[in-house]
């Protein structure tokens, strides 16, 4: 958990209680964040709107299923936050939260009446793009991207790179964030203190939490009481802000950002922090479930289909969902892009940890999630579906 102040979603957040690398300068010349074009999924979309090759349609949320449609990205991903935690704060709250569609490269915010969209593109080397879209119908929507976005995009919450996040607060009811008590959440995270002006929907077994709650008297900001509004469902592609999807995007935010964060160290001469990145690859501390949970919408029957499954059909896209979130606790981002794009000599430092690791050959305490069983699960699922590794 880490403590910080005034907050963004998709933004960053100074640190107050541990700790941070300092942020690598997006213009440094082994990286030239700024004037390298960009090569991430909106900017290809972009780039096809503006040659006429792809078209958007203009539906009830505007543009909003035709975004997602080309990306790639399935509205049963959709999480729900209502703290006013964007740059259209304005329009967000309780009665009209802003939705956020992810999958594993790009990601989608959105909110009833808002001024626009805000995208965000993994670019293997650069780390995360952004970008925006008008809200209004056009005969040529123009996707820009913004530089600026860094102002927010890239501090202490995002390790130091560009990047997003999730976000904790205790809100009051109209949605604002208690600065001074915000933090940002990942897979580490006591469940006790995630989700803070979130809403989270689950079919079965949901953590004791902070969500759908807000402070009702300024005196105790840190008093939360249930909400007792509803919002109407009706107004977003899905009735859900489903537990599984906002705890898979939690573990996917802060994984791109040491994997970007691993690249750019790697690139400008720094040590990168490998064992750190490894760590959080095989979910060492991650929070155990209280009891088994079970999702609102299909998204814990659709990620899983991304594959890729080794021949037994093994994937590590499965979730378990009883004691811990994925069945064989190894990021399926070592399949990205991403991970492919970092330099050589990391990765084969990498690939060497994982082979010690999953063979036993590293007994460590910090691994003893990882049962024999386990271990040779993983090892079987990446000789299958990603056999380069041990060569």
């Amino acid at each position: 958990m880490r403590r910080l102040v005034p907050a963004l979603l998709l933004g960053v957040l100074p640190a107050l209680a541990q700790p941070y690398p300092a942020p690598i300068p997006p213009d440094h010349p082994a990286i030239r964040y700024t004037t390298t074009p960009a090569n991430d999924p909106i900017a290809r979309l972009a780039h096809a709107l503006d040659t006429g090759a792809a078209t958007l349609d203009y539906g009830p949320q505007g543009y909003l299923a035709s975004l997602l449609s080309h990306l790639g990205i399935d509205a049963n991903s959709q999480a729900l936050v209502f703290s006013k935690t964007s740059f259209q704060a304005s329009k967000i709250g309780p009665r009209t939260p802003r939705a956020i569609y992810f999958t594993d490269d790009a990601a989608v915010g959105w909110v009833p009446g808002g001024d626009g969209f805000e995208l965000a593109g993994l670019d293997p080397r650069q780390g995360y793009q952004f970008y925006t879209l008008d809200i209004h119908e056009s005969p040529r929507p123009r996707i820009a991207r913004r530089a600026e976005c860094l102002h927010c995009h890239q501090g202490n919450a995002t390790l130091g790179v560009p990047g997003i996040f999730i976000g904790s607060v205790f809100p009051d009811v109209a949605g604002n964030a208690n600065a001074a008590t915000a933090i940002i959440t990942d897979q580490r995270t006591p469940f006790a203190d995630r989700w803070g002006g979130w809403y989270v929907d689950a079919a079965r077994g949901h953590p004791r939490d902070r969500s759908a709650a807000v402070a009702l008297d300024p005196a105790e900001p840190e008093t939360l009481t249930p909400l007792l509004l509803t919002f109407d469902r009706a107004r977003y592609l899905s009735p859900h802000s489903d537990i599984v999807a906002l705890m898979t995007f939690e573990h996917q935010t802060h994984m791109t950002n040491l994997i970007t964060r691993v690249n750019w160290e790697s690139r400008t001469g720094a040590q990168p922090r490998i064992d750190e990145l490894i760590d959080y690859m095989l979910f060492v501390g991650e929070a155990r479930l209280p009891g088994p949970i079970e999702g609102a919408s299909t998204f814990t029957k659709t990620f899983p289909q991304r594959g890729p499954r080794d021949r037994q059909g093994r994937s590590l896209r499965d979730f378990d969902l009883k004691t811990r979130l994925f069945r064989y606790p190894l990021s399926y981002m070592i399949y990205s892009p991403a991970f492919a794009a970092l330099p050589e000599e990391v990765r084969e430092r990498v690939h060497q940890r994982l082979n010690e690791i999953l063979s036993g050959k590293d007994p460590s305490p910090r691994y003893a999630h990882l049962t024999p069983e386990i271990r040779q699960a993983i090892f079987a699922i990446l000789r299958d579906t990603n056999p380069h590794l041990f060569q």
